[in-house]
């Protein structure tokens, strides 16, 4: 028990680091007026693995499978991110085939991130169905990555300079199928839970978080574009070609928990948009750039962000002209949409802060790194 305040006692409570609800390893230290939240703290760095300083030890080559493990709901984004910082050290530039087919897989893995988020999000919650229903659309996403290189979480798709693979036979019909049929289960998904009164009073009005708190904190992505901020870095600067295909960007006005589902059941919506395109695009021709053999870029420096599943995913390496970089640190959009937790979690109640940290979609993974 702690001090008395307005004539009742505070209570100090842990929440996590093993609790299911707080998404991996997340300690939240809750000071509570009975079941009303007073203030959060955020205990982190139980997953930590030290994959910054790792990367000063490999090659720029060995160390690309390490970044699939931060965000490892989303290795193919993590991956595109670190490899388009390596090419913009070495002034260079994946092939059209290489950059379709990119986009293609990039925006599949946005879908199975946010698949996994919406039935976990909606298992904390109490709802059971989606995640049978969003698992079931999930797998059909993994299994055109494993049939492309033969793994399904970690998925290491891309080299420095093009793609892994070229792609299998029967890809293209594949997704096509998948972009076929996937618009009309997300739609069952909107069944099940848009118009559902309980979601409805367990999401609206809860962790409210405006656009000027989101810019304070750093917040990208969902959270950010649910608070009415139209900022998608495939439009704003666009990379890998998506200058290319027509897509709208997502946004709602009200920037609570309601509306973070919102943005994501239709930015799934609109990644299918973009992978038909794709597909119909793919030309043909090499799949890497000239001269990847050595990889030994020169002496400076390159930050490259990417619209990641999550928010902005940004890579600095400072090369000194070795075959390994200098420095290479990240900026993952977990870690700092997770410093908005406080704002958005006080005077709710204990039960609304586990809708609000699925709401933020972490993965402690890229949190901790």
């Amino acid at each position: 028990m702690a001090d008395t305040f307005l004539d009742a006692q505070e209570l100090v409570l842990n929440m996590g680091p093993q609790h299911p609800s707080t998404h991996g390893v997340l300690r939240v230290i809750l000071k509570l007026d009975g079941e009303k939240v007073l203030g959060t703290e955020c205990v982190i760095g139980y997953l930590h693995r030290g994959v910054e300083k790792i990367a000063e030890h490999r090659t720029y080559a060995q160390f690309a499978p390490y970044v699939d493990r931060m965000d490892y709901i989303s290795a193919v984004s993590n991956g595109l991110g670190y490899c388009l910082a390596v090419e913009k050290l070495l002034n260079a530039e994946a092939p059209p085939r290489a950059r379709a087919v990119r986009v293609i897989l990039t925006e599949l893995n946005r879908i199975a991130s946010h698949l996994l988020w919406l039935g976990t999000h909606a298992l904390d919650i109490g709802a059971i169905t989606p995640l049978f229903y969003t698992f079931r659309e999930r797998e059909e996403i993994l299994a055109i990555f494993e049939n492309y290189c033969g793994a399904r979480l970690t998925t290491h798709a891309f080299r420095i300079g093009g793609l892994q693979y070229e792609t299998y036979s029967g890809f293209e019909e594949q997704v096509k199928r998948f972009c076929d049929t996937f618009p009309a289960h997300v739609d069952e998904y909107e069944t099940l839970l848009t118009g559902n009164p309980i979601w409805r009073d367990r999401l609206i009005g809860v962790g409210l978080l405006t656009a000027e708190q989101c810019k304070d904190y750093g917040v990208t992505g969902p959270v950010l574009r649910a608070a009415g901020v139209a900022w998608d870095l495939r439009k704003a600067q666009p990379y890998s070609g998506y200058e290319q295909y027509e897509f709208e960007v997502p946004t709602r006005s009200g920037g609570d928990t309601y509306d973070r589902y919102l943005v994501r059941i239709e930015e799934m919506r609109q990644s299918v948009r973009i992978i038909r395109q794709a597909v119909e695009r793919i030309p043909e021709g090499a799949i890497m750039a000239k001269g990847m053999k050595v990889i030994k870029p020169p002496v400076g420096e390159a930050y490259v962000s990417i619209e990641a599943p999550k928010g902005e995913l940004g890579y600095f390496i400072v090369s000194d002209g070795s075959i390994h970089p200098y420095r290479v640190r990240v900026r993952p959009p977990s870690f700092l949409n997770l410093q908005a937790l406080e704002v958005m979690a006080k005077g709710s109640l204990v039960a609304d802060v586990v809708a609000i940290i699925g709401t933020i979609d972490i993965v402690l993974g890229e949190v901790d790194r």
